[in-house]
Protein backbone atom coordinates (compact mmCIF):
# COMPACT_ATOMS: atom_id res chain seq x y z
CA UNK A 1 0.00 0.00 0.00
CA UNK A 2 2.46 2.90 -0.34
CA UNK A 3 1.63 6.25 -2.43
CA UNK A 4 2.15 6.91 -5.94
CA UNK A 5 5.39 9.22 -4.82
CA UNK A 6 6.20 7.35 -1.59
CA UNK A 7 6.01 10.32 0.35
CA UNK A 8 4.32 9.45 3.00
CA UNK A 9 4.92 6.38 3.94
CA UNK A 10 7.05 7.09 6.64
CA UNK A 11 4.38 8.68 8.21
CA UNK A 12 1.16 7.41 8.17
CA UNK A 13 -1.18 5.14 9.82
CA UNK A 14 -0.47 2.84 6.95
CA UNK A 15 3.03 2.43 8.26
CA UNK A 16 2.00 3.00 11.96
CA UNK A 17 -0.12 -0.18 11.91
CA UNK A 18 3.03 -2.15 12.59
CA UNK A 19 2.58 -3.19 16.06
CA UNK A 20 5.04 -1.46 18.39
CA UNK A 21 5.58 -4.82 19.66
CA UNK A 22 8.98 -5.70 21.84
CA UNK A 23 12.01 -4.10 23.15
CA UNK A 24 11.87 -0.65 23.88
CA UNK A 25 10.99 -0.89 27.54
CA UNK A 26 13.61 -2.51 29.54
CA UNK A 27 15.98 -2.91 26.34
CA UNK A 28 19.54 -2.50 26.69
CA UNK A 29 22.23 -0.75 24.81
CA UNK A 30 23.90 -3.47 23.77
CA UNK A 31 20.56 -5.05 22.67
CA UNK A 32 19.87 -2.21 20.54
CA UNK A 33 20.11 -2.28 16.59
CA UNK A 34 23.63 -1.39 15.74
CA UNK A 35 23.10 1.78 13.48
CA UNK A 36 25.80 2.98 11.17
CA UNK A 37 27.05 6.48 10.90
CA UNK A 38 24.48 7.44 7.82
CA UNK A 39 21.61 6.45 10.19
CA UNK A 40 22.18 9.35 12.51
CA UNK A 41 20.75 12.19 10.85
CA UNK A 42 22.63 15.71 10.75
CA UNK A 43 25.58 14.31 11.97
CA UNK A 44 29.02 15.81 11.34
CA UNK A 45 26.84 19.41 10.39
CA UNK A 46 25.20 22.47 12.02
CA UNK A 47 21.80 21.37 10.23
CA UNK A 48 18.15 20.55 12.14
CA UNK A 49 18.43 17.07 11.82
CA UNK A 50 14.90 15.49 11.45
CA UNK A 51 14.39 11.95 11.86
CA UNK A 52 11.69 10.04 9.79
CA UNK A 53 11.05 5.91 9.55
CA UNK A 54 11.75 5.43 5.90
CA UNK A 55 14.33 5.06 3.09
CA UNK A 56 16.55 7.13 1.74
CA UNK A 57 13.98 7.57 -0.94
CA UNK A 58 11.54 8.74 1.44
CA UNK A 59 13.45 11.29 2.65
CA UNK A 60 14.36 12.68 -0.85
CA UNK A 61 10.73 12.86 -0.84
CA UNK A 62 10.73 15.57 1.52
CA UNK A 63 12.86 17.70 -0.51
CA UNK A 64 10.08 20.14 -1.88
CA UNK A 65 8.79 20.27 1.96
CA UNK A 66 12.60 21.53 2.95
CA UNK A 67 12.65 23.59 -0.40
CA UNK A 68 9.43 25.28 0.58
CA UNK A 69 10.86 25.39 4.16
CA UNK A 70 14.14 26.96 3.07
CA UNK A 71 12.34 29.87 1.21
CA UNK A 72 11.23 31.24 4.43
CA UNK A 73 13.76 30.11 6.73
CA UNK A 74 16.52 30.80 4.25
CA UNK A 75 19.13 30.69 7.66
CA UNK A 76 17.70 27.22 9.10
CA UNK A 77 19.35 24.39 7.16
CA UNK A 78 17.67 20.91 7.47
CA UNK A 79 18.34 17.64 6.71
CA UNK A 80 15.90 14.88 6.66
CA UNK A 81 17.13 11.37 7.63
CA UNK A 82 14.80 8.63 7.14
CA UNK A 83 15.53 5.38 9.66
CA UNK A 84 14.57 1.97 8.05
CA UNK A 85 12.85 0.33 10.77
CA UNK A 86 10.50 -2.54 10.75
CA UNK A 87 7.37 -0.97 12.92
CA UNK A 88 7.58 1.89 15.07
CA UNK A 89 8.62 -0.54 17.82
CA UNK A 90 12.29 -0.62 15.67
CA UNK A 91 12.22 3.05 14.93
CA UNK A 92 11.75 3.96 18.61
CA UNK A 93 14.42 1.94 19.58
CA UNK A 94 16.69 3.37 17.25
CA UNK A 95 16.00 6.73 18.40
CA UNK A 96 16.94 5.68 21.89
CA UNK A 97 20.28 4.23 20.52
CA UNK A 98 21.20 7.57 19.53
CA UNK A 99 20.01 9.31 22.45
CA UNK A 100 22.36 6.73 24.62
CA UNK A 101 25.11 7.17 22.01
CA UNK A 102 24.96 11.04 22.11
CA UNK A 103 23.45 11.87 18.62
CA UNK A 104 20.23 12.18 18.76
CA UNK A 105 18.43 13.98 16.25
CA UNK A 106 16.62 17.72 16.58
CA UNK A 107 13.49 16.51 15.68
CA UNK A 108 11.86 13.65 15.31
CA UNK A 109 7.95 12.31 13.83
CA UNK A 110 5.95 10.19 16.33
CA UNK A 111 3.21 8.34 16.27
CA UNK A 112 0.33 7.87 18.91
CA UNK A 113 2.41 4.58 19.72
CA UNK A 114 5.35 6.77 20.86
CA UNK A 115 3.70 9.92 22.08
CA UNK A 116 4.02 9.26 25.68
CA UNK A 117 7.33 7.64 25.61
CA UNK A 118 8.91 10.83 24.02
CA UNK A 119 6.80 13.38 26.31
CA UNK A 120 8.16 11.57 29.43
CA UNK A 121 11.68 11.42 28.53
CA UNK A 122 12.89 12.71 25.61
CA UNK A 123 10.49 15.27 23.93
CA UNK A 124 10.34 19.17 24.59
CA UNK A 125 6.75 20.56 25.28
CA UNK A 126 5.41 23.01 23.10
CA UNK A 127 3.31 25.31 25.57
CA UNK A 128 5.63 27.96 24.92
CA UNK A 129 5.83 28.59 21.57
CA UNK A 130 2.66 27.90 21.16
CA UNK A 131 2.01 31.27 23.53
CA UNK A 132 4.15 33.39 21.88
CA UNK A 133 2.75 32.20 18.36
CA UNK A 134 -0.68 32.16 19.23
CA UNK A 135 -1.84 34.78 16.56
CA UNK A 136 -0.11 32.52 13.48
CA UNK A 137 -1.58 29.47 15.34
CA UNK A 138 -5.14 30.34 15.13
CA UNK A 139 -5.10 29.20 11.90
CA UNK A 140 -4.27 25.67 12.63
CA UNK A 141 -6.37 25.09 15.74
CA UNK A 142 -9.44 26.20 13.66
CA UNK A 143 -8.69 23.66 10.94
CA UNK A 144 -7.79 20.33 13.13
CA UNK A 145 -10.04 18.86 15.59
CA UNK A 146 -9.48 18.87 19.11
CA UNK A 147 -9.77 15.23 19.52
CA UNK A 148 -6.30 15.15 17.78
CA UNK A 149 -5.32 17.74 19.53
CA UNK A 150 -5.99 15.67 22.82
CA UNK A 151 -4.25 12.92 22.00
CA UNK A 152 -0.82 14.78 22.27
CA UNK A 153 -1.47 16.46 25.73
CA UNK A 154 0.38 15.01 28.45
CA UNK A 155 0.32 16.23 32.17
CA UNK A 156 -0.95 19.36 31.04
CA UNK A 157 1.51 20.37 27.99
CA UNK A 158 1.28 20.19 24.74
CA UNK A 159 4.10 18.26 22.63
CA UNK A 160 3.00 17.40 19.39
CA UNK A 161 1.10 19.04 16.25
CA UNK A 162 -0.73 16.54 14.18
CA UNK A 163 -0.24 15.90 10.96
CA UNK A 164 -2.00 12.80 9.76
CA UNK A 165 -4.37 10.29 11.87
CA UNK A 166 -6.90 7.50 11.11
CA UNK A 167 -9.41 6.50 13.03
CA UNK A 168 -10.65 2.75 12.87
CA UNK A 169 -13.52 2.85 10.53
CA UNK A 170 -14.97 -0.58 9.17
CA UNK A 171 -13.91 -1.09 5.44
CA UNK A 172 -16.31 -3.30 3.01
CA UNK A 173 -16.34 -5.29 -0.22
CA UNK A 174 -19.20 -3.90 -2.13
CA UNK A 175 -19.49 -7.41 -3.90
CA UNK A 176 -19.67 -9.45 -0.96
CA UNK A 177 -22.23 -7.45 0.67
CA UNK A 178 -24.37 -7.18 -2.97
CA UNK A 179 -23.61 -11.59 -3.30
CA UNK A 180 -25.38 -10.97 0.46
CA UNK A 181 -28.65 -9.52 -0.67
CA UNK A 182 -27.77 -6.16 1.30
CA UNK A 183 -27.39 -2.94 1.10
CA UNK A 184 -24.86 -0.29 2.40
CA UNK A 185 -25.05 -0.64 6.81
CA UNK A 186 -27.31 2.29 8.54
CA UNK A 187 -24.45 4.68 10.35
CA UNK A 188 -26.08 3.58 13.65
CA UNK A 189 -25.49 -0.48 12.90
CA UNK A 190 -25.19 -2.39 15.95
CA UNK A 191 -22.20 -4.97 16.62
CA UNK A 192 -24.92 -7.45 16.32
CA UNK A 193 -26.32 -5.63 12.91
CA UNK A 194 -22.77 -6.50 11.89
CA UNK A 195 -22.82 -10.14 13.01
CA UNK A 196 -25.89 -11.20 11.31
CA UNK A 197 -23.87 -8.82 8.34
CA UNK A 198 -21.17 -11.42 8.31
CA UNK A 199 -23.12 -14.92 8.57
CA UNK A 200 -24.71 -13.61 5.36
CA UNK A 201 -21.57 -12.98 3.37
CA UNK A 202 -20.76 -16.36 4.74
CA UNK A 203 -23.81 -18.13 3.74
CA UNK A 204 -23.71 -16.47 0.22
CA UNK A 205 -19.68 -17.63 -0.18
CA UNK A 206 -19.22 -20.47 2.40
CA UNK A 207 -15.50 -21.16 0.91
CA UNK A 208 -12.50 -19.17 0.07
CA UNK A 209 -13.55 -16.17 1.91
CA UNK A 210 -13.04 -14.40 4.93
CA UNK A 211 -15.81 -12.14 6.35
CA UNK A 212 -14.22 -10.45 8.76
CA UNK A 213 -10.29 -10.28 8.83
CA UNK A 214 -8.88 -8.38 11.99
CA UNK A 215 -5.09 -8.57 13.41
CA UNK A 216 -3.15 -8.92 16.14
CA UNK A 217 -2.34 -5.00 17.19
CA UNK A 218 -3.56 -2.46 19.07
CA UNK A 219 -5.05 -0.36 16.26
CA UNK A 220 -8.02 -2.25 14.62
CA UNK A 221 -7.84 -5.72 16.74
CA UNK A 222 -9.89 -5.74 19.83
CA UNK A 223 -9.41 -2.45 20.79
CA UNK A 224 -12.39 -1.28 18.94
CA UNK A 225 -14.56 -3.55 19.74
CA UNK A 226 -13.64 -2.78 23.35
CA UNK A 227 -14.09 1.40 22.48
CA UNK A 228 -17.72 0.42 21.24
CA UNK A 229 -18.62 -1.66 24.29
CA UNK A 230 -17.60 1.50 26.65
CA UNK A 231 -14.51 -0.54 27.97
CA UNK A 232 -10.27 -1.05 27.60
CA UNK A 233 -8.15 -3.13 28.56
CA UNK A 234 -6.70 -0.22 30.38
CA UNK A 235 -8.21 2.30 33.15
CA UNK A 236 -8.56 5.46 31.17
CA UNK A 237 -8.42 9.00 33.05
CA UNK A 238 -7.22 12.53 32.38
CA UNK A 239 -5.01 14.52 33.79
CA UNK A 240 -5.70 18.02 34.86
CA UNK A 241 -4.87 21.03 32.97
CA UNK A 242 -4.47 21.96 29.39
CA UNK A 243 -7.29 24.54 29.98
CA UNK A 244 -4.41 27.80 28.45
CA UNK A 245 -4.47 25.71 25.53
CA UNK A 246 -8.79 24.59 25.27
CA UNK A 247 -9.15 28.46 26.47
CA UNK A 248 -6.90 29.93 23.87
CA UNK A 249 -7.28 27.75 20.56
CA UNK A 250 -10.82 26.16 21.04
CA UNK A 251 -12.89 28.55 23.27
CA UNK A 252 -15.99 28.29 21.14
CA UNK A 253 -15.82 24.30 20.13
CA UNK A 254 -19.02 23.00 22.14
CA UNK A 255 -16.86 19.81 23.48
CA UNK A 256 -14.13 22.12 25.13
CA UNK A 257 -15.53 21.53 28.59
CA UNK A 258 -14.31 17.83 28.09
CA UNK A 259 -11.19 18.35 27.28
CA UNK A 260 -8.00 17.54 29.44
CA UNK A 261 -4.30 17.70 30.18
CA UNK A 262 -3.64 14.31 28.51
CA UNK A 263 -5.00 11.06 28.66
CA UNK A 264 -3.62 8.67 31.26
CA UNK A 265 -3.46 4.74 31.43
CA UNK A 266 -2.23 3.64 34.38
CA UNK A 267 -4.26 0.75 35.67
CA UNK A 268 -4.91 -2.76 34.23
CA UNK A 269 -8.66 -2.98 33.61
CA UNK A 270 -8.62 -6.55 31.75
CA UNK A 271 -11.18 -8.12 34.38
CA UNK A 272 -13.87 -5.60 33.46
CA UNK A 273 -16.99 -7.90 32.82
CA UNK A 274 -17.37 -5.85 29.15
CA UNK A 275 -13.84 -6.66 28.82
CA UNK A 276 -14.87 -10.10 28.44
CA UNK A 277 -18.11 -9.90 26.65
CA UNK A 278 -16.16 -7.71 24.22
CA UNK A 279 -13.69 -10.99 23.74
CA UNK A 280 -16.31 -13.28 24.07
CA UNK A 281 -18.16 -11.38 20.95
CA UNK A 282 -14.86 -12.02 18.65
CA UNK A 283 -14.34 -15.39 19.81
CA UNK A 284 -17.92 -16.68 18.89
CA UNK A 285 -16.79 -14.80 15.19
CA UNK A 286 -13.62 -17.13 14.96
CA UNK A 287 -15.65 -20.65 16.28
CA UNK A 288 -18.92 -19.50 13.48
CA UNK A 289 -16.40 -18.95 10.74
CA UNK A 290 -17.17 -15.59 10.64
CA UNK A 291 -13.83 -14.08 11.28
CA UNK A 292 -10.61 -14.94 11.27
CA UNK A 293 -8.02 -15.95 14.35
CA UNK A 294 -6.02 -12.38 14.65
CA UNK A 295 -2.93 -12.47 12.88
CA UNK A 296 0.20 -10.20 14.43
CA UNK A 297 1.86 -7.73 12.01
CA UNK A 298 0.21 -5.18 9.63
CA UNK A 299 -2.18 -4.72 7.01
CA UNK A 300 0.32 -4.54 3.73
CA UNK A 301 -1.15 -8.01 2.63
CA UNK A 302 -4.83 -7.26 3.10
CA UNK A 303 -4.94 -5.48 -0.10
CA UNK A 304 -4.67 -8.22 -2.42
CA UNK A 305 -6.83 -9.78 -0.42
CA UNK A 306 -9.44 -7.28 -0.05
CA UNK A 307 -9.13 -6.87 -3.86
CA UNK A 308 -9.52 -9.96 -5.10
CA UNK A 309 -12.70 -10.02 -3.21
CA UNK A 310 -11.51 -12.39 -0.57
CA UNK A 311 -12.57 -10.28 2.49
CA UNK A 312 -16.15 -9.25 3.09
CA UNK A 313 -15.12 -6.45 5.96
CA UNK A 314 -11.54 -5.29 7.94
CA UNK A 315 -11.00 -2.34 9.97
CA UNK A 316 -9.00 0.11 8.65
CA UNK A 317 -8.62 4.42 8.38
CA UNK A 318 -8.26 6.38 5.59
CA UNK A 319 -4.59 5.14 5.17
CA UNK A 320 -5.82 1.96 2.74
CA UNK A 321 -7.37 4.37 -0.29
CA UNK A 322 -4.47 4.86 -2.20
CA UNK A 323 -3.31 1.03 -2.10
CA UNK A 324 -6.25 -0.18 -2.86
CA UNK A 325 -6.60 2.59 -5.72
CA UNK A 326 -3.65 0.84 -6.76
CA UNK A 327 -4.33 -2.84 -6.28
CA UNK A 328 -6.72 -1.69 -9.18
CA UNK A 329 -10.04 -1.21 -7.09
CA UNK A 330 -12.78 0.80 -8.67
CA UNK A 331 -14.78 3.59 -6.54
CA UNK A 332 -17.98 1.46 -6.60
CA UNK A 333 -15.83 -1.61 -5.60
CA UNK A 334 -15.68 -0.62 -1.93
CA UNK A 335 -17.09 1.24 1.03
CA UNK A 336 -16.48 2.69 4.20
CA UNK A 337 -18.53 2.69 7.68
CA UNK A 338 -18.71 3.93 10.95
CA UNK A 339 -16.96 1.29 13.38
CA UNK A 340 -20.64 -0.44 14.89
CA UNK A 341 -22.83 0.78 17.91
CA UNK A 342 -22.58 -1.54 21.28
CA UNK A 343 -22.77 0.52 24.83
CA UNK A 344 -21.20 3.39 22.60
CA UNK A 345 -19.91 4.09 19.52
CA UNK A 346 -16.70 5.01 20.22
CA UNK A 347 -14.01 4.75 17.61
CA UNK A 348 -10.49 4.76 18.34
CA UNK A 349 -7.55 6.24 16.63
CA UNK A 350 -3.78 7.15 15.80
CA UNK A 351 -2.01 10.40 14.90
CA UNK A 352 1.15 11.64 13.91
CA UNK A 353 3.69 14.68 14.15
CA UNK A 354 6.85 16.31 14.99
CA UNK A 355 8.40 15.89 18.41
CA UNK A 356 11.15 18.69 19.62
CA UNK A 357 13.78 16.78 21.06
CA UNK A 358 15.10 17.96 24.74
CA UNK A 359 18.42 17.47 23.27
CA UNK A 360 17.95 19.50 20.22
CA UNK A 361 20.90 22.08 19.78
CA UNK A 362 18.69 25.09 18.71
CA UNK A 363 14.81 24.27 19.68
CA UNK A 364 13.79 27.64 18.35
CA UNK A 365 14.73 26.63 14.99
CA UNK A 366 13.13 23.15 15.30
CA UNK A 367 10.12 24.88 16.27
CA UNK A 368 10.12 26.82 12.85
CA UNK A 369 10.27 23.64 11.44
CA UNK A 370 7.38 22.14 13.42
CA UNK A 371 5.33 25.37 13.30
CA UNK A 372 6.04 24.80 9.36
CA UNK A 373 4.89 21.86 8.85
CA UNK A 374 1.77 22.41 10.10
CA UNK A 375 0.89 25.07 7.69
CA UNK A 376 -1.38 24.19 4.79
CA UNK A 377 1.03 24.97 2.36
CA UNK A 378 3.16 22.21 3.63
CA UNK A 379 0.77 19.75 4.45
CA UNK A 380 -0.57 20.24 0.93
CA UNK A 381 3.07 19.03 -0.16
CA UNK A 382 3.35 16.15 2.09
CA UNK A 383 -0.37 14.63 1.39
CA UNK A 384 -0.84 14.97 -2.71
CA UNK A 385 -2.63 11.47 -2.14
CA UNK A 386 -5.10 9.82 0.03
CA UNK A 387 -2.73 7.14 1.46
CA UNK A 388 -3.40 8.54 5.35
CA UNK A 389 -5.84 11.36 6.48
CA UNK A 390 -4.63 14.74 6.74
CA UNK A 391 -5.25 16.25 10.20
CA UNK A 392 -6.49 19.39 8.66
CA UNK A 393 -10.55 18.73 8.34
CA UNK A 394 -10.10 21.59 4.91
CA UNK A 395 -8.03 19.07 3.27
CA UNK A 396 -10.86 16.02 3.82
CA UNK A 397 -12.60 16.70 1.05
CA UNK A 398 -13.34 15.42 -2.46
CA UNK A 399 -10.63 16.87 -4.53
CA UNK A 400 -8.38 14.32 -2.23
CA UNK A 401 -10.43 11.30 -2.70
CA UNK A 402 -11.77 12.04 -6.40
CA UNK A 403 -11.66 8.77 -8.80
CA UNK A 404 -10.41 6.82 -6.10
CA UNK A 405 -13.27 6.47 -3.73
CA UNK A 406 -14.54 5.26 -1.31
CA UNK A 407 -17.58 7.09 -1.85
CA UNK A 408 -18.13 7.86 1.62
CA UNK A 409 -15.07 9.22 2.28
CA UNK A 410 -16.39 11.44 4.42
CA UNK A 411 -17.11 9.14 7.68
CA UNK A 412 -12.89 9.46 7.91
CA UNK A 413 -13.81 12.96 9.20
CA UNK A 414 -17.04 12.45 10.50
CA UNK A 415 -15.94 10.02 13.04
CA UNK A 416 -14.40 12.58 15.12
CA UNK A 417 -17.26 15.30 14.50
CA UNK A 418 -20.04 12.63 15.20
CA UNK A 419 -17.99 10.81 18.24
CA UNK A 420 -16.57 13.74 20.27
CA UNK A 421 -15.72 10.78 22.55
CA UNK A 422 -13.61 8.88 20.14
CA UNK A 423 -9.94 8.62 21.72
CA UNK A 424 -6.92 7.64 20.86
CA UNK A 425 -4.81 4.51 21.19
CA UNK A 426 -3.86 3.59 24.60
CA UNK A 427 -0.37 3.80 24.85
CA UNK A 428 1.15 4.95 28.02
CA UNK A 429 5.22 5.38 28.49
CA UNK A 430 5.04 1.63 28.75
CA UNK A 431 3.28 1.06 25.36
CA UNK A 432 5.40 -1.43 24.29
CA UNK A 433 5.27 -3.81 27.26
CA UNK A 434 1.57 -3.36 27.41
CA UNK A 435 1.28 -4.01 23.68
CA UNK A 436 3.63 -7.16 23.59
CA UNK A 437 1.55 -8.46 27.01
CA UNK A 438 -2.21 -7.72 24.64
CA UNK A 439 -0.68 -9.42 21.87
CA UNK A 440 0.53 -12.81 23.57
CA UNK A 441 -2.90 -13.36 25.08
CA UNK A 442 -5.45 -12.27 22.59
CA UNK A 443 -5.04 -15.25 20.15
CA UNK A 444 -5.83 -17.62 23.46
CA UNK A 445 -8.55 -15.61 24.70
CA UNK A 446 -10.46 -15.70 21.13
CA UNK A 447 -9.52 -19.76 20.29
CA UNK A 448 -11.35 -21.81 22.59
CA UNK A 449 -13.77 -22.01 25.40
CA UNK A 450 -15.19 -19.50 28.26
CA UNK A 451 -12.69 -21.23 30.28
CA UNK A 452 -9.71 -20.37 28.16
CA UNK A 453 -10.65 -17.18 27.29
CA UNK A 454 -11.13 -16.29 31.08
CA UNK A 455 -7.66 -17.89 32.02
CA UNK A 456 -6.27 -15.90 29.13
CA UNK A 457 -8.36 -12.55 30.32
CA UNK A 458 -6.20 -13.44 33.89
CA UNK A 459 -3.09 -13.39 32.37
CA UNK A 460 -3.45 -10.41 30.63
CA UNK A 461 -4.48 -8.86 33.84
CA UNK A 462 -1.13 -9.93 35.15
CA UNK A 463 1.40 -8.97 32.26
CA UNK A 464 -0.19 -5.48 32.16
CA UNK A 465 0.26 -5.04 35.72
CA UNK A 466 3.55 -6.07 35.70
CA UNK A 467 4.10 -4.22 32.54
CA UNK A 468 2.55 -0.72 33.85
CA UNK A 469 5.08 -1.49 36.57
CA UNK A 470 8.68 -1.10 34.57
CA UNK A 471 10.08 2.09 34.01
CA UNK A 472 9.47 2.99 30.45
Amino acid sequence: MQGSNGTLRDISRRTALGALGVGIVGATVASWPRLTGTDIPGRGDNSLSIAIMGTAADAAARQKVVDAFAKVHPDIKVKVQAIQAVDWKDFFTKILTMVAAGTPPDVVYVATEGAQLFAEKLAHPLDDYLRRDADHMREYFADVHPSLVEAFMYKGSLFQLPIDWNAANMYYNTTALKQAGLERPADDWTYLDFRNTLAAMRKARPSDFTPYYWTNRLFGGVVPWLYANDTSFLKETKSAGGRWLWDGFYANDPTRGMRSGGYQWLEPNANDPKVFESFDFLRGLVKDGLGVRPEEGGGNSLVGLFASNRIGTTPAGGYWVQGLSEAGMKQDDYDVQFFPKWRTQRHQFGTAGYAIMKTAKDKDAAWEWVKFSSSLEAMQIVFPTPNTTPARRSMVNERLYAGKGPRHWKVFYDTLDRFPSTGPIPAPPQQAAVETALMKNVSLAVSGDERQLKSALDSLQRDLEFALRRQP
